[in-house]
């Protein structure tokens, strides 16, 4: 008779219990992947609240950023997700980090399972914090001779995820190494089919898009010939980013050709740097070329992406999001962490940076031009 594989979460305890809280630090790039997975657990095990805690790895005192911490995009997304019975999402300040754990103190979870990558030592100590009597899971990394705190900290878990890495001759995809994770946990299966991004863009943001680009005059709002582009040059950190003056030369070249001459284009930027983008693309006086953030909602963004016929982005969240709005995009990525590129190959054009150490912003003008279809 074949044995059931081991997880490390026991069967007999995930049937008897009847919540369960994730930790993690999340990016909109990560969430649009692990949603899946979250989606996939909530469905494999009905009976079961699947609570969520959203780590600020940005926390601070300060409370001139509190503001901005507090209107995380992320947020907007988590909020909409019908697998979730609870989230946490006020973990940006000292004080409310403390009364979050407090909350989920008086949860009495009977299982914690932290997926948090960076600091997993931290976060060890957190999940055991959060659920002193109960069966905590989470990351663990090789400790250093210098690192015994580390050490004590993973001794907090009852088990523990080895930390992922990736082959650069053969990389696996980020959604394959979520898909490891929950295979560990609990043996759940999510097939390659399962794991392609999707948004579900509630009517309201349809509506917002619609009238933008008709405020815009947007050749695509109108239904004439133009094709709509939309253009991400920004990332999290400056590695990751592209020059606008590459941006604007990309436009000024895209309607040189045949197929692109009558387009209209977006640039996409992050709020803290509108008017720096406003300064620099304004100079360059283009014609039909706006300028977009989504200030307000989450939403606002694939929104607008699932409006346009080809999407141009850094490595951040938007490329992964053209997957999932299903529109073709161009990729500019550094060498340095292939298990990130698009899922959708059929629909993804991926340009890396010459040499390892490049930053993104080595990819030229050129070799977007040459990728575009």
């Amino acid at each position: 008779m074949p044995q059931t594989p081991q997880t490390l979460i026991p069967p007999a305890l995930l049937k008897k219990s009847d919540k369960i809280l994730f930790i993690a630090h999340l990016a909109l790039g990560d969430f649009t992947y692990l949603q899946n997975f979250f989606q996939a657990f909530a469905r494999a095990n009905p009976h079961l609240k699947v609570h969520l805690w959203v780590d600020e790895v940005r926390r601070t005192s300060d409370p001139a950023q509190w503001k901005h911490l507090g209107k995380y995009s992320l947020y907007d997304w988590v909020a909409a997700c019908p697998f979730f019975d609870k989230i946490y999402t006020r973990t940006y300040s000292p004080a409310l980090y403390q009364e979050s754990i407090e909350e989920a103190q008086r949860e009495h979870y009977p299982i914690v399972v932290s997926l948090a990558t960076l600091r997993p030592h931290l976060y060890a100590g957190l999940a055991r914090s959060i659920s002193p009597d109960g069966l905590v899971i989470g990351m663990k990394k090789r400790v250093k001779f210098y690192q015994p705190h580390h050490q004590l900290a993973y001794r907090k878990l009852n088990a523990a995820i080895p930390p992922y890495s990736v082959d650069r001759a053969n990389p696996q995809h980020i959604s394959d190494v979520y898909a490891h994770w929950f295979h560990q946990l609990s043996g759940l299966e999510v097939g390659a089919a399962e794991r392609f991004p999707f948004v579900d863009i509630p009517q309201q943001w349809r509506d917002y898009a619609q009238e933008k680009l008709t405020s815009w005059n947007a050749k695509a709002a109108s239904g004439q010939s133009g094709k709509l582009v939309f253009i991400n040059p920004y990332a999290k950190t400056k590695k990751r980013c592209w020059p606008l003056e590459h941006v604007a030369e990309l436009i000024i070249g895209m309607k040189k050709l045949d197929a692109w001459r009558d387009s209209s284009f977006i640039v996409n930027a992050v709020p803290q740097e509108l008017e720096h983008a406003r300064a620099i693309i304004s100079g360059y006086q283009l014609e039909r070329t706006e300028l977009f953030s989504a200030e307000e909602n989450f939403f606002q963004l694939p929104a607008i992406l699932e409006r346009c016929d080809l999407i141009i982005s850094v490595e951040t969240a938007v490329m992964h999001l053209a997957n999932a709005v299903h529109v073709p995009v161009i990729a500019l990525m550094r060498q340095k962490n292939p298990e990130w590129v698009p899922i959708d190959r059929a629909n993804s054009t991926v340009i890396t940076a010459p040499s390892r150490r490049d930053w993104v912003k080595a990819v030229s003008v050129e070799q977007v031009l040459k990728a575009i279809p």
